[in-house]
């Protein structure tokens, strides 16, 4: 029963984290042998404000 966490900037729309979700379950499915119902997928939207990488906010670089 594994349990995704997924941390992305907040922007994403509900398609794109329903793809999502169907396609890491799949790819749990095939790798691991889980059940579909098995696997968990939790989405953390995430401000550009609060994520640096590289000692800089991503809300402070030119190109967001």
């Amino acid at each position: 029963m594994p349990t995704l966490h997924v941390e992305l900037f907040e922007g994403r729309t509900k398609e794109q984290k329903a793809d999502l979700a169907r396609e890491l379950t799949q790819a749990c499915c095939r790798v691991l042998g889980s059940k579909p119902e098995g696997v968990d997928v939790i989405f953390v939207d995430v401000r550009k404000e609060n994520w640096a990488s590289g000692g800089v906010l991503w809300s402070e670089r030119s190109a967001n």
